[in-house]
């Protein structure tokens, strides 16, 4: 490192900003006892430079957790693992999945998409709002999500 740094800037920030990266570390020029070294420095810019992005199903899932939890919370556990396949199936947690053949749409694949309105405007385009009218369309017509599983494995439709 080159000694041409100005005042406050401590070894390990230098390395930091050497990466181009702009991460906090906890240092300052008031507090140099707590500065990190070097080599933690990088090892902090190296994990985050590592941490992978969840995916839309990924995010879309846990969005639904708790709402899952919060309507059927005696049954969680068994209930949850029935959405996912209910809803791999049908959309793969995709919010912008459109059936060209029915007009199916959306997360939950309601048909016409357009009755998630009644959950919010932002239908088209908000998953939250998708799952919010998917779970309370379940629990209005067949309870639960084992339930709708169950007769989509019978049927093949829910």
């Amino acid at each position: 490192m080159s000694s041409n740094r100005p005042n406050g800037f401590s070894a390990a920030k230098a390395v930091v900003l050497s990466l181009g990266v702009c991460v906090s570390v906890g240092l300052t020029a008031e507090a140099p006892a707590q500065a990190a070294s070097p080599t933690t420095a990088v090892v902090r810019v190296a994990a985050v430079a590592t941490q992978k992005k969840p995916t839309r199903k990924q995010r879309n899932e846990r969005v639904a957790k708790p709402l899952v939890k919060k309507r059927w919370a005696h049954s969680y556990k068994k209930q949850f693992p029935c959405l996912v396949k209910l809803w791999n199936r049908e959309s793969n947690w995709n919010h912008k999945a459109h059936n060209p053949w029915s007009g199916a749409y959306g997360i939950p694949q309601a048909l016409p998409g357009k009755k998630m309105r009644s959950a919010g405007k932002d239908w088209k385009t908000n998953p939250a709002t998708q799952i919010k009218w998917g779970l309370k369309y379940i629990k209005g017509r067949y309870k639960t999500p084992c339930g709708a599983w169950s007769h989509m494995h019978r049927t093949g439709w829910y």
